[in-house]
């Protein structure tokens, strides 16, 4: 099998005809790398034909090393003005027009992850719409879905839940490279956008991240292998509760639990639901940051062992379902702030509406949870078909 290569080896290689004599800035972070793993910011930085002039960074800033919710500083890169797209508040989240004036082109090289709350397809999709306001052309170079372009998985986001964690109509996993959603995003919300894809070569939506010859760069502190990844789209509920989703251990995502959790009684509960490709082991760990830092908390590792059976959001309601249950009175839904807004409870940001948080709140069943959004999920997988590239 030919392996894939990632559209910046395009804009390289015609980045005269492209970006020559243009003035353009790029939306980019640490995974935006070639095959080789040389940073696409770096090789256009040291061509002085087609150097940028300024460069923007989504959530993590763009060495990668900010925590969630972390606020981001506009800074100097090699001797350009680096402008944050993840400030002190929802306004920082947009380009300023300040920023974008006199700008030619775009050019967004991100590396997505494949779920819906994962922030990178907001920010671009955020840059696509202010580029389009203006005239300015979006050059997407893109990248291979690590979790695949076969499977949609979650219930859509509706109307009055729209947020940095969810900014389009799609379900949590999409089944979308970000050039297909930036697609989708051009026909809902930014129809005049001037959007030029380029392609990831010899790639195709069946194709296992494993299959693409790719090496994964991690793309945020707390996404630190393609086995995160995996888990993310059903772990990442956890932020929305009282559990330790894992951050501040070594494997964040996968492992989660909390101090008032028996390990033993939490792995047998959920083994016994019999979920489609994943098993859970019992473990004790203590974060080092985050929730109940320097606490012994009693959990579970989450083992991915059939790729093509696993559903990953599935897997997470059972989770939230499971510790509920033993942890009566203790559990709580998170009423912090999240991501800007603070008027939504954080779980309803994340599943898109109220609906899955009042179904576990009334001891629905896994089945009935499932049901709720399985209409929802054969209707996306047919909507989405005229925006597919792959």
């Amino acid at each position: 099998m030919t392996d894939v290569i990632p559209g910046c080896h395009e804009l390289l290689e015609n980045r005269n005809r492209l970006l020559k004599g243009r003035k353009y800035g790029i939306l980019c972070h640490q995974a935006s790398v070639t095959k080789d793993l040389n940073p696409l910011v770096d090789l256009l930085i040291e061509d002085s034909l087609c150097r940028p002039t300024i460069l923007f960074n989504p959530e993590h800033g763009l060495s990668g090393h900010a925590q969630d919710m972390e606020n981001v500083y506009d800074s100097i890169y090699r001797g350009i003005p680096v402008r944050s797209l993840y400030g002190d508040d929802s306004s920082s989240l947009r380009p300023k027009s300040s920023d974008l004036s006199g700008l030619e082109a775009v050019v967004i090289d991100l590396a997505d992850i494949g779920a819906r709350y994962y922030t990178f397809a907001a920010s671009a999709c955020y840059m696509l719409e202010e580029c389009a306001k203006t005239g300015i052309q979006v050059i997407l170079c893109d990248r291979p879905n690590p979790l695949g372009g076969s499977f949609v998985e979650g219930p859509l986001l509706k109307p009055g839940f729209e947020s940095f964690v969810g900014h389009l109509e799609i379900p949590v996993r999409h089944g979308m490279t970000l050039a297909e959603l930036l697609h989708f995003a051009s026909s809902c919300r930014a129809s005049d956008a001037d959007l030029l894809v380029l392609k990831a070569q010899n790639y195709n939506r069946e194709m296992s991240f494993e299959q693409t010859g790719l090496i994964f760069v991690p793309p945020s502190p707390n996404m630190p292998s393609l086995t995160t990844a995996f888990v993310y789209p059903g772990a990442c509920l956890l932020e929305a509760t009282n559990l330790s989703e894992g951050r501040g251990t070594t494997r964040p995502f996968e492992t989660f639990g909390a101090p008032f959790l028996d390990a033993n009684q939490l792995a047998k509960e959920l083994n016994g639901l019999n979920l489609p490709g994943v098993k859970f082991r019992p473990i004790q760990f203590s974060p080092s940051f985050h929730k109940f830092a320097g606490k012994s908390c009693g959990g579970c590792f989450w083992h991915v062992i059939d790729p093509q059976a696993y559903r990953p959001f599935l897997t997470g309601l059972a989770i939230l379902k499971i510790c509920r249950e033993m942890a009566a009175g203790i559990f709580k839904w998170r009423k912090e702030t999240y991501e800007f807004v603070d008027h939504i409870p954080a779980m309803d940001l994340l599943t898109g509406s109220s609906a899955l948080r009042i179904m576990l709140e009334q001891d629905a069943s896994l089945r009935e949870m499932a049901e709720s959004y399985a209409a929802e999920e054969k209707r996306f997988f047919e909507e989405r078909k005229p925006f597919l590239i792959y």
